[in-house]
């Protein structure tokens, strides 16, 4: 599974600019000339190769077969939105271009895409499709999306895809993952942010809130004396889990916004004329 976003540490929103500058930082750190891992050097290269290049970065964020147009839409046998079988207008033969090229025979790669929830995404989710592949075989696959996947990853199913050439290795299928945006929450990295509203009284006073989390826990969060508008209140271990490693967890991240009265009465404004400091 490769995601070349995560591999720079970087958004997928990101320009070229940002691009550059984090795999320099990044090449700096891990060049192998300073001591640093070859096979991870590969990586920062090959992410900076295809997403420094507006083609190449294009294809990588819209991926689509070589010369074949799948969609997912009604029926197909995929669960909870992940697409329909393949269109039924390509089916087995011998590409031209191999033939007269004298490029030997290969099964294709298919690219497919699906799309989860963020909840999904935190706690990973176990699929069953069911597919039409090239040669015109149905063939069932089980999909596991792994805990803590980021918008944009690429699942990568080695030797179950294309296999119209009976007597060469298979294809891959390669996944892509689109997680939906949260009504609540925000994620960065790891991380989760959700707004807070509280009135400016308890601002002041601090207060006890409850705080929903996005495995449907809900925990009881102390807002301090004094909290001030758009401060950060922070709890670890309550945001994503980390791809790599499961048992790492990003942090819950509760941007405090303070609502003011529009409208007071006479009393209370003679009330907050008697405290005011």
């Amino acid at each position: 599974m490769t995601d070349y976003y995560t591999t720079l540490g970087i958004d997928r929103s990101a320009d070229p600019e940002t691009i550059k500058r984090a795999y320099r930082k990044l090449a700096a750190q891990h060049h192998p000339d300073r001591g640093g891992d070859t096979n991870r050097f590969q990586e920062i290269q090959a992410a900076y190769d295809t997403l420094s290049d507006p083609q190449k970065k294009a294809e990588y964020d819209n991926p689509q077969p070589q010369g074949f147009h799948f969609h997912f839409g009604h029926g197909g046998g995929f669960p909870g939105g992940f697409g329909s079988i393949f269109e039924q207008h390509f089916g087995p033969g011998h590409p031209f271009g191999d033939f007269f090229g004298g490029r030997p025979q290969r099964n294709k790669t298919i690219n497919l895409q699906t799309e989860i929830s963020l909840e999904d995404s935190h706690n990973g989710k176990q699929m069953v499709a069911n597919i039409r592949l090239p040669s015109g075989r149905e063939q069932t696959i089980d999909l596991s999306i792994p805990p803590g996947v980021n918008d944009g990853t690429v699942l990568r199913l080695a030797g179950i895809g294309d296999d119209t050439f009976p007597n060469i290795p298979r294809g891959d299928i390669h996944l892509t993952v689109r997680i939906h945006n949260h009504p609540i929450f925000r994620r960065e990295g790891d991380d989760l942010i959700t707004e807070i509203n509280i009135n400016c009284i308890d601002a002041m006073l601090g207060k006890t809130i409850n705080v929903d989390t996005i495995n449907g826990s809900t925990l009881e969060v102390q807002v301090k004396p004094g909290t001030q508008p758009d401060q950060i209140l922070s709890i670890p271990g309550y945001g994503m889990p980390n791809l790599q490693d499961n048992k790492v967890k990003g942090k819950l991240l509760l941007l405090i916004k303070i609502s003011i009265p529009t409208f007071l009465s006479e009393h209370q404004k003679n009330l907050l004329q008697q405290i005011k400091i």
